[in-house]
């Protein structure tokens, strides 16, 4: 059985209707940017995959160059009003690697559910590796179309090129495609629409399963309670993965471990398992 270690790579602050979308269509935008309500200080988790093939991560997490001036778009208003970010430099993931023992040119693969700063910011430590990004979140976030969304691929490491997942019609549990990121076929990625149209999560299978979320929901509660976030572009499409992970954890014991959900990591080391019932 791989063993599983959450990596806090700092602290985040987003605006409420970020977590959970209020209004529609512009107004959940604006929202997002000018609700007067912020969420607490939510931690920034990246995951280190042991197994018997080898050190998997999913996601980098953030940088401490977020406090650096410039290193934010100060014209994007996502940056200017929707988030703050508290991130020392010893909180990035390569220390925090060297702090478990595990030396950045061990680590074999790198899994990315999507490219926001949070996910990708640590990527300069893991340059090495093989890395698996979703070909459409590649396209979308690059260039200065993916600045205007608010991506950042001139904070990518210069010559950074990621191979892209390969899904296959191979269905795990309600998730019709999925791809093996281990050749025995217990560490599995699956694409998890919503957050971003090519969001990717990843399962470690086992007894229980762990579901490595990334932005999926931002925490467990709301994910049972149907809640889709502010950043969503689709929301049926969103609810539609949230209904997905809630009917996988009805055919096995599941832990559901989201990124910036603060008792990830206290349900990590207690096993505590995605409570069942009927999707809504």
């Amino acid at each position: 059985m791989a063993t599983i270690h959450a990596i806090r790579t700092g602290m985040v602050q987003v605006r409420l209707p970020q977590m959970a979308s209020r209004g529609s269509r512009l107004a959940r935008a604006g929202k997002m940017l000018f609700d007067k309500e912020w969420s607490d200080w939510l931690p920034i988790y990246a995951w280190v995959i042991e197994h018997e093939e080898g050190i998997l991560l999913v996601d980098t997490g953030e940088t401490a160059r977020v406090h650096e001036n410039g290193y934010h778009p100060t014209w994007h208003p996502f940056y200017r009003r929707a988030s703050r970010f508290s991130v020392h430099p010893d909180e990035e993931i390569g220390p925090q690697l060297r702090a478990l023992g595990i030396d950045a040119r061990d680590v074999r693969q790198v899994a990315l559910t999507h490219l926001h700063t949070d996910h990708a910011g640590g990527l300069i430590h893991v340059t090495g590796s093989k890395c698996w990004v979703a070909k459409g979140e590649f396209e979308k976030a690059s260039g200065l179309g993916g600045k205007l969304q608010g991506y950042l691929p001139h904070r990518w490491p210069k010559g950074w090129r990621p191979e892209f997942f390969r899904f296959e019609d191979r269905p795990l549990g309600p998730f019709p495609r999925s791809m093996p990121l281990t050749e025995r076929g217990d560490v599995v990625a699956v694409p998890t629409p919503g957050h971003t149209p090519d969001h990717v999560s990843v399962v470690v299978c086992g007894s229980p399963s762990f579901f490595l979320a990334g932005d999926v929901s931002y925490s467990q509660p709301l994910l049972l309670a149907g809640e889709v976030d502010g950043i969503s572009p689709d929301q049926s499409v969103a609810r539609a993965t949230l209904n997905r992970i809630k009917a996988l954890a009805a055919e096995r014991p599941l832990v559901f471990l989201s990124a910036h959900d603060p008792e990830s990591a206290t349900r990590l080391a207690q096993r505590s398992l995605l409570p069942t019932g009927t999707p809504n």
